[in-house]
């Protein structure tokens, strides 16, 4: 117990400290550079998160695994822990000066999720969970919404970077999702959407082709506020971030019919 609280601490203060330099460099002259496509984009800012993170993770935990989303790190294949992290998630948002974005920080136990740590800078809002314990942000216990009837739920999503070339592009699950829902928000940041559905702010949220980094800290929020997360099929894949659908468990059912069917 109290090593959980002492990592989860390590955890939050890391966030801050990143998401203190995002909020220093926002709307400032930005190195933007592309990666593998040309709407994936990085930032210096991105690189000085991590450096931060992971530096200090490296100088107090120099016997964990880390996974982070620019490469620092190493994955330690044999350690208990593993550090699994998005130094800025929302790069395109925050290249653009659109203020959505955040900090993301896991952290697995042997192989399982124990521990995730969320910052939006701008609105100042720290999101935590640890295995077991519930999900809180900015200290408040976070609870998923109540509502059962898909025609009445404001669910969002994403699109892949490779929406360019690949015919898998989310399209037609989105607008079936435009008909069956109340509402639909494309906000550019998976770690904060799923957030949200552990506030209670989403109903849902389904995504493809994401990482590891992007749901690592959000997917054990919504659970620990009450949610269920999976894949496109029901199954436990979602980790890996490839097919993700999050909701408040009473329309994981009905968006999952809709997953297979795109009707």
């Amino acid at each position: 117990m109290e090593e959980s609280r002492e990592l989860l601490e390590l955890a939050m203060g890391l966030a801050r400290s990143a998401g203190a330099l995002q909020r220093q460099r926002y709307q400032t002259h930005l190195e933007i550079h592309t990666k593998d496509t040309p709407v994936n984009l990085v930032t210096e800012v991105d690189h000085a998160c991590e450096e931060l993170i992971v530096g200090e993770l490296q100088k107090r935990r120099p016997r964990d695994g880390i996974l982070a989303e620019e490469g620092r790190g190493e994955s330690r294949p044999d350690a208990l822990w593993r550090w699994i992290i998005d130094p800025l998630d929302g790069t395109t948002n925050y290249a653009h000066a659109y203020p959505r974005f955040c900090v993301s920080i896991g952290l697995e136990r042997d192989g399982e999720p124990w521990l995730g740590a969320v910052y939006d800078p701008l609105l100042e809002e720290l999101y935590h969970a640890v295995r077991g314990g519930g999900a809180f942000c900015n200290g408040r216990p976070l609870h998923v919404s109540q509502e059962e009837s898909l025609d009445r739920a404001l669910l969002a999503t994403g699109f892949a970077y490779d929406r360019r070339r690949s015919p898998e592009d989310n399209l037609r699950h989105f607008a079936s999702f435009l008909k069956a829902a109340r509402a639909l928000r494309r906000d550019g940041s998976a770690a904060l959407d799923l957030c949200y559905v552990a506030a209670g702010r989403l109903d849902g949220f389904w995504e493809f082709k994401l990482s590891p980094w992007d749901v690592a800290a959000g997917c054990l929020l919504v659970e620990e506020a009450g949610g269920r997360c999976s894949d496109a099929q029901g199954g436990r894949s979602y980790r890996s971030g490839r097919a993700v659908l999050a909701t408040n468990g009473r329309l994981h059912a009905a968006m999952l019919k809709i997953l297979a069917s795109g009707s």
